[in-house]
């Protein structure tokens, strides 16, 4: 039986590394052993009895995040995100002293040709070129980039006859700069030296020496439009692009076919993202209008999930879906951009401060709060018990096929919606619900030890996509909040400048190993058919409000004390006239 509110059984180890693994016969899962997430990690694991906890499930913070915040902490979507990381787990320690290196084993994400790696250490292995060792204010300690003025550092960007900047130092360079100048400005200046070297070519030898520079100052550009293609949606960045790409035209007739090839490619994906948003936005008006309509109209309920789409298994694969598509265009700036409340950057009102720096990523955001609404709408809908206990079998089922599949975020939204109090307290349902599947899931979201069992998971995936020979084992989709929780804690635990004034370039060595990740897993093409009727579905059907959830739980199973018969009565009054 499912215990009342958001208290419910949780598998509980002393042994942290005892997880249940795809062999295990009490895992239930229909998987082979070597086709999912945990299929790299030890087969010995054993489940311990499990006992009741006293303490909020995975997602019981979504509870409380529909009020407001006070004082100085992050507000709106950001918070949302936090509450949700932090409903049980506790906060990562702020890092007070110098970052502690972390091993980065995989390679950058950047498109080719550029495939960099880092070192055990955290570092470039490929950082340190003859130009380095001269260049004045940087500073090295062990052979790694520690700090730099933010013009040397600069200056560390742009070719040079006999130097190219490592990949990873680009990718770097130019998430962490916008916290310092605007990436126009920084355009600016990239074109401003590069101009300043063709200027000072003046004899034909010059000129020889200026072609073979040519085509790194290409390549740069190519990198950059290709990681950072969002920066150019800025007329100023395009305008600069056009102006530097002309000089290098002009230098070889060779050399323009593949200065076109950047700017098409650019062009290209700039127009897929508007049409993106377009389609995004279509979506999000359709969606809007929250249910009220309870059991006094049954007849207006139409349709429920499992008549659009019988098979759990296929809806986790219209998920993965749906959570690709939109990983996809979340540019790695936004998790830099996010955390500045105010750009202190942006003093003037222009037309280019209208656009969102960070709308892609809020809108994945908006995603999981709304799959959470439709998981608990879909359980509070049903009249009868009987059809309540089916559809919460029906998302264990769901959710259990995501996590084989990788797809960490629609799990943890799914077990949000089920966590929701008007879902947990409905005690008669749950009576009927074989738990012990949902149990192993909410073990492996158990927020203990800062999340250890997912994060174990995580790493299981994200191993068995390095190693992949399908194109379904390579999707690993994070559990985006606590993703988000992490990169904010960095940002606030470390100083962007050192007492000197030099910018902290350890730091973002720390924040870009954080993103790549991201930007690596982002880039998987979902191997599923697309079912555009569950699509549709599972993105505009209408969702019940809070306040309607919690008036259809109590329609389900009446209030239990004083305090949810008065709210129960208030509810009637508000949403259906009644006193």
């Amino acid at each position: 039986m499912r215990p009342s509110g958001v208290g419910k059984k949780a598998f509980l180890s002393a042994d942290p590394d005892s997880l249940p693994s795809p062999g295990d016969s009490r895992w239930s899962f229909p998987v082979a052993p070597d086709n999912g997430p945990l299929a790299h990690l030890s087969r010995t694991g054993k489940i311990l009895t499990s006992k009741k906890a006293n303490r909020p499930s995975p997602a019981a913070a979504v509870e409380g995040l529909r009020g407001g915040t006070t004082g100085s902490e992050p507000a709106g979507w950001l918070l949302l995100l936090l509450q949700i990381a932090s409903a049980r787990g506790k906060a990562p320690k702020i890092i007070a002293g110098p970052l502690r290196r972390c091993c980065w084993k995989e390679s950058m994400p950047q498109t080719p040709p550029f495939a960099a790696m880092f070192d055990s250490s955290g570092y470039s292995r490929y950082l340190f070129q003859s130009k380095e060792d001269s260049c004045e204010g940087l500073y090295y300690h062990d052979n790694n980039l520690l700090s730099g003025s933010l013009e040397a550092l600069i200056q560390h960007l742009v070719p040079t006859l006999d130097y190219y900047p490592d990949r990873t130092y680009i990718f770097t360079f130019l998430l962490s700069s916008r916290l310092f100048v605007h990436p126009y400005e920084l355009m600016a200046k990239v074109c401003h030296l590069c101009t300043e070297q063709q200027r000072r070519a003046d004899s034909a030898t010059d000129q020889s020496r200026l072609r073979k520079i040519a085509p790194k100052i290409l390549q740069l550009l190519a990198e950059w439009t290709e990681t950072f293609p969002y920066d150019f949606r800025d007329e100023r960045m395009m305008r600069n692009l056009k102006e530097l790409a002309h000089r290098i035209a002009s230098t070889d007739e060779a050399y323009r076919k593949n200065v076109q090839q950047v700017i098409q490619s650019l062009i290209r994906k700039l127009a897929s993202l508007n049409q993106y948003e377009e389609v995004l936005a279509k979506i999000n008006a359709t969606s809007t209008d929250r249910l009220t309509v309870l059991k006094t109209k049954p007849q207006a309920i139409q349709r429920d999930i499992i008549t659009v789409c019988s098979d759990p298994y296929m809806l986790a694969q219209q998920l993965t879906h749906i959570e690709l598509e939109r990983l996809s265009y979340i540019g790695p700036q936004e998790f830099v951009q996010a955390f500045v409340q105010k750009d202190t950057l942006d003093n003037e009102k222009s037309s280019y401060g209208d656009r969102k720096k960070s709308r892609n990523l809020e809108a994945y955001v908006e995603w999981f709060n709304r799959l959470s609404y439709l998981v608990a709408t879909e359980i509070c809908m049903p009249i009868k018990k009987k059809h309540r206990a089916r559809m919460i079998e029906y998302f264990i089922d769901v959710a259990r096929e995501c996590f084989n599949i990788g797809n960490f975020n629609s799990l943890m939204a799914i077990i949000s919606g089920m966590n929701m109090t008007p879902v947990s307290r409905l005690k008669k349902t749950w009576s009927k619900v074989k738990t012990a599947k949902f149990d192993i899931l909410e073990h492996q979201m158990d927020p203990s030890s800062n999340f250890y069992n997912y994060r174990t998971a995580l790493r299981g995936a994200t191993q068995r996509s390095l190693t992949a020979h399908s194109s379904r084992e390579k999707i690993v989709i994070p559990f985006f909040s606590l993703l988000i929780k992490d990169i904010y804690f960095l940002n606030e635990g470390c100083v962007n400048r050192l007492p000197n004034g030099h910018v902290n370039f350890e730091k973002f060595w720390e924040l870009a190993k954080q993103v790549s990740e991201f930007m690596t897993w982002k880039q998987v093409e979902c191997p599923f058919e697309r079912d555009r009727k569950i699509l549709q579905y599972l993105l505009t059907i209408p969702v019940f409000s809070e306040d309607a959830l919690y008036l259809a739980s109590y329609e389900s199973e009446g209030p239990e004390n004083h305090i949810e018969k008065d709210r129960w009565k208030t509810l009637r009054s508000t949403l259906l006239g009644r006193g």
